[in-house]
């Protein structure tokens, strides 16, 4: 096992790759997760998320990690790459 796995296990991180998505049934469009993570989650015109698809960096995991908890709706989440 590597030095950064270890880490990542030790911190109780994941270490696989996430991304954000949006339930959009459950959306309500309050649009607080764009002001907590503008740089991955930009609103439309009628204030729903428009979600960036590329994987959350780890530099960036802290702030998607914020706005998933503050979503007033629970219809953020972050979803490992292997779909859970």
């Amino acid at each position: 096992m590597s030095a950064g796995r270890r880490l990542g296990a030790v911190e109780g991180r994941r270490t696989a790759r996430e991304r954000l998505v949006v339930d959009p049934v459950a959306c309500t469009g309050h649009g607080m997760c764009a002001e907590l993570f503008p740089e991955w989650i930009a609103l439309d015109d009628w204030g729903y998320p428009m979600i960036d698809a590329a994987p959350v960096p780890p530099q960036l995991r802290d702030h998607a990690v914020r706005a998933v908890k503050a979503c007033p709706a629970l219809a953020l989440r972050l979803r490992a790459e292997d779909g859970t």
